[in-house]
C-alpha cells in the first residue's frame, strides 16, 4: 500500500508529528511504501482570495501534494483540534488543493458530481484537550465529521475512520507514549 501521511500542525515539533512519525514506523515495518509531509514546511496561500469563482494558480508545494494524493491508495490525516476542527493551515490546504478537476468535478445538466478521489481510504487522527466524549456530545464531532464526510467523502475517500486521542494536556508522558504506540500498533496492522 502506498500511504500519504499529512502532518496537520504547524509547529515545527509537536504531538502530531510524533504520531506521524510513529505511523509511518509501523507502516514501513508492515512493507508499506510512506510519504510524510509536515504541512508547517509548506510554502503556500492558505486563503481563497476569490472563493472558487476564480481559481488561484497552485503553488509547487501544492502541485507536489497533489501528486502525493494521486499516488496514495490511503492518506492518513494528523492534526490538534483547536477550536473544535482542524488548524486553519490544514483547511487551507484543502480549500486550495481539493479543486474541481482534481478531486471532484460537477455534472453540467443535474446537481451531482464526479468523486475523482475514488479508490483511496484515509484515517483522520486527531488530539485535543477536551474529554472525547464532550467532543462528541456537546460540539457534535463537528470538526472530524467534516473533514471526514464534507471533504474526503465528497472527493470519493471512503472509508474513512478516525481516532481521537482526547483530554491530551492532562496525560503524563507515559500515557501518551502509549497513545503514540498504539497508533504505531494500529500501522503495522494495515493490509
Amino acid at each position: 500500500m502506498k500511504i500519504l501521511i499529512i502532518n496537520g500542525s504547524p509547529a515545527q515539533e509537536s504531538l502530531s508529528k510524533s504520531i506521524c512519525e510513529a505511523y509511518q514506523e509501523g507502516a514501513q515495518q508492515a512493507g508499506h511504501q510512506t510519504s510524510l509531509l509536515q504541512i508547517g514546511k509548506l510554502q503556500f496561500d492558505p486563503i481563497l482570495h476569490e472563493g472558487y469563482h476564480v481559481i488561484q494558480k497552485l503553488e509547487p508545494d501544492l502541485l507536489q501534494f497533489q501528486e502525493l494524493v494521486t499516488w496514495a491508495n490511503h492518506l492518513v490525516i494528523v492534526y490538534p483540534t483547536w477550536w473544535g476542527g482542524m488548524p486553519a493551515i490544514l483547511k487551507g490546504l484543502f480549500d486550495r488543493s481539493f479543486i474541481s478537476g482534481f478531486a471532484y468535478k460537477y455534472h453540467e445538466k443535474d446537481p451531482f458530481w464526479d468523486k475523482l478521489l475514488k479508490g483511496r481510504s484515509a484515517h483522520i487522527i486527531t488530539t485535543m484537550d477536551a474529554p472525547k466524549l464532550w467532543y462528541w456530545l456537546v460540539n457534535r464531532a463537528a470538526g472530524t465529521n467534516m473533514l471526514k464526510h464534507a471533504i474526503l467523502k465528497f472527493c470519493g475517500i471512503s472509508p474513512v475512520k478516525s481516532t481521537i486521542i482526547g483530554r491530551v494536556k492532562y496525560k503524563g508522558k507515559e500515557e501518551l507514549a502509549n497513545a503514540i504506540l498504539t497508533i504505531k500498533h494500529t500501522a503495522a496492522q494495515l493490509k
